[in-house]
């Protein structure tokens, strides 16, 4: 009973503080109607829209929505984590970047991909993309893919 009058109050404190600091938890629920806000906000160009959710140290999260074909993208000091929520793309990953440009610092933009691997994507799907590899989405006239992106410095 001693041990509870002397640490009680201070492990009530403890929880009332909420989560601690570098804590995130996104719900599947909260992913999934991350996608359909995106799908309202699409840029008509890209066919396109992301929202970051939150950055920690060396990597952030974000959410994304496709509807159209993305850009070829390398990224030189960033490696990518795909995790698929729904709808399907083909990823070409590799390969030698057609039309390359430099987009802003360390970001690399093209319009396609010659060679490179061809992978088929759907719900559930994790995809670990290293630094300096060309990597885009193909989508499927009338397709939607909402995927969840974790971006990490590799330097």
């Amino acid at each position: 009973m001693t041990m509870f009058l002397m640490f009680g109050p201070l492990l009530a404190g403890m929880l009332a503080a909420g989560a601690p600091a570098g804590f995130a938890h996104w719900s599947k629920a909260s992913l999934q109607d991350y996608g359909e806000k995106l799908a309202a906000k699409l840029d008509p160009k890209t066919k396109s829209a992301s929202q970051r959710l939150e950055t920690f140290g060396n990597h952030f999260f974000m959410i994304a929505h496709r509807e159209g074909d993305g850009e070829v993208e390398l990224h030189e000091g960033q490696a990518d984590i795909f995790v698929v929520q729904s709808g399907a793309a083909t990823l070409v990953v590799g390969g030698e970047i057609v039309g390359a440009r430099t987009s802003s610092p360390g970001e690399i933009r093209g319009t396609s991909i010659e060679g490179g691997e061809r992978v088929k994507l759907g719900a559930g799907d994790v995809i670990h993309i290293a630094a300096k590899t060309p990597h885009q989405l193909l989508i499927e006239p009338g397709g939607k893919f909402t995927y969840f992106v974790v971006k990490v410095d590799a330097n």
